[in-house]
């Protein structure tokens, strides 16, 4: 089976090699509030709404970029591993591929419903960030780990 909207296989590789300086980066700036000086720039914003200062619409603003590079990389390395053609594609494969993203997805809004009915303001707020990444995570996780019992209850091949 050819799939048109997977990644070729070596991307899976690129994805793994951004995965490291992505999740460190992600983790220093969520956690450990990393703002390096360098990263300060000034970047066009559609709207930058501040309560305490001039809000500024279609302009530039002063901003620290870490979380922004931290979650663009983030995101580019988990579509690069979920989304990368495997060596050996073929239907069942893409049917394990879509039940994984069928169950994210439903762990995913299932998560954020929940917190919905029990989180409030910044604890919200902060389950919505990483609700971002969850859906990918939870996909490859689940994909990836089908595959490694699949693989493991198959007879060796000679």
């Amino acid at each position: 089976m050819k799939s048109r909207f997977l990644f070729p296989h070596r991307f899976k590789l690129l994805g793994l090699i951004l995965l490291i300086p992505a999740l460190s980066l992600s983790i220093l700036t969520f956690f450990f509030d990393f703002e390096p000086e360098f990263l300060m720039l000034n970047v066009f914003a559609f709207a930058d709404v501040s309560i305490f200062s001039d809000s500024v619409y279609f302009g530039l603003v002063e901003n620290n970029i870490a979380n922004e590079l931290a979650g663009i990389l983030l995101i580019l390395a988990c579509l690069f591993i979920a989304f990368s053609r495997g060596k050996h594609e073929d239907e069942y494969i893409a049917k394990i591929r879509l039940e994984s993203l069928l169950w994210a997805t439903y762990i995913n809004y299932a998560v954020l419903i929940l917190s919905l009915i029990f989180l409030y303001n910044m604890a919200f707020f902060y389950i919505l960030i990483l609700n971002m990444f969850t859906l990918l995570f939870i996909f490859i996780v689940r994909f990836y780990f089908i595959l490694f019992k699949m693989k493991r209850s198959l007879p060796d091949e000679a």
